[in-house]
C-alpha cells in the first residue's frame, strides 16, 4: 500500500473536503481524487461518499480511518528510530494556553539553544485532550495539568509547580475580605470546563457563595485584563506569568489552601525521541527554579 495515499485519505477525512486536502498537500483536487481511487481499488471497497458539500467515510472508510492514524504514527516512529537525524530534529509538543502564555516561551528559548536544528510542532488544547494525545502517541510530551486520577505506568510525570486559587480583584479592593468580594462584586468566572474553573466552582459551592456572575471566559489573560479594568473579581489559579505584570490587580489568598492545580509535563516512558523530551524537561526545571 502506498502510504502517501493513506495520508491523503486521512487528511480528506479530517477536513471533510477533497479541495481542502488538496490545498494542504499542494496538489490538485484531481490528483487527490486519483490517489483515493487507487487506494479504493487496492482495498477492493469504497471508502468515501458525498454528503452535501462534504465528503464522509463509508462504513469501511470509518474502519480504515480508525486504523490509519495508528499506521501512520507507527511509520513515523520507525523512520525516526532508524534515522538519528530525524530523532534529534522533530518534537511534537502539546501545551495548555496558560503554559503557552507563561512558562513555554522561556523553556523553548533554552531548548533551542541545546537543539538549534530542532523542529517543534506545538498543539494547544485542554489538559484532557493533551493527555489522551500522549497516550495515543500523537504527542511526544505535553505541558498540562495532572489528570484527576492515577497515571498509567506507561507514562512519566514531572511536576513543575502548584498554583493555589486566589481572588483576583482591582487593587482598590485589595484590603477587602475575599469572600465579601466574591459575594458582592460582579463575578468573572473561569470556565468550568477547565481544571482551575472546576476547582473554583467547587470552592464556591463548599463556601456557600452564590456570585453575581457577569462574564465566563476560558482565558486567564483575558480575565486579568477585565479585572484590571474594574469590571469584576474572579476566583482563579494564581498564575504569576509575564502577561500579568503591570496590571492593577490584587491577589487575595483563601483561608483554605487545599485548592491547587498541579502543573507539569507528561510523556511516554518509551519513545524514539526520549533525548529531546529529557532536554525539554530539564529546561522546564531550570526555568521554574529561576522563578521560585
Amino acid at each position: 500500500m502506498e502510504t502517501a495515499y493513506l495520508e491523503t485519505f486521512a487528511l480528506v477525512v479530517e477536513s471533510g473536503s477533497m479541495s481542502e486536502a488538496a490545498r494542504r498537500l499542494e496538489l490538485t483536487p484531481a490528483a487527490v481524487a486519483h490517489q483515493l481511487r487507487l487506494l479504493e481499488r487496492e482495498l477492493g471497497t469504497r471508502l468515501l461518499t458525498r454528503a452535501g458539500r462534504t465528503v464522509v467515510p463509508t462504513e469501511a472508510g470509518f474502519r480504515l480511518a480508525d486504523r490509519a492514524a495508528t499506521i501512520l504514527r507507527d511509520l513515523r516512529n520507525i523512520k525516526a528510530a532508524i534515522s538519528d537525524e530525524a530523532a534529534t530534529r522533530e518534537l511534537r509538543l502539546g501545551a495548555i494556553n496558560t503554559a503557552l502564555h507563561g512558562l513555554m516561551p522561556e523553556v523553548l528559548a533554552g531548548f533551542v539553544k541545546v537543539y538549534p536544528d530542532a523542529r517543534i510542532e506545538i498543539r494547544s488544547a485542554l489538559s484532557k485532550e493533551l493527555y489522551d494525545a500522549v497516550l495515543r502517541g500523537e504527542l511526544d510530551a505535553a505541558v498540562c495539568l495532572h489528570p484527576p486520577f492515577v497515571l498509567p505506568k506507561t507514562v512519566s510525570w514531572e511536576q513543575l509547580f502548584e498554583e493555589p486559587l486566589v481572588v483576583m480583584a482591582p487593587t482598590r479592593w485589595g484590603k477587602r475580605n475575599a469572600h465579601e468580594l466574591l459575594r458582592e462584586e460582579p463575578y468573572i468566572r473561569y470556565n468550568r470546563s477547565l481544571g482551575g474553573g472546576k476547582q473554583a466552582d467547587e470552592y464556591l459551592r463548599k463556601a456557600g457563595i452564590v456570585p453575581r456572575e457577569r462574564f465566563e471566559l476560558s482565558s486567564l489573560p483575558a480575565i486579568a485584563l477585565l479585572v484590571d479594568r474594574g469590571l469584576g473579581v474572579s476566583l482563579a489559579p494564581d498564575a504569576s506569568v509575564p502577561w500579568s505584570r503591570g496590571l492593577r490587580i490584587a491577589r487575595l489568598p483563601l483561608s483554605d489552601q487545599s485548592y491547587r492545580r498541579r502543573f507539569g509535563i507528561i510523556w511516554p516512558r518509551a519513545s524514539v525521541r526520549t533525548r529531546l523530551i529529557v532536554a525539554l524537561v530539564e529546561q522546564a526545571r531550570q526555568v521554574v527554579s529561576r522563578t521560585d
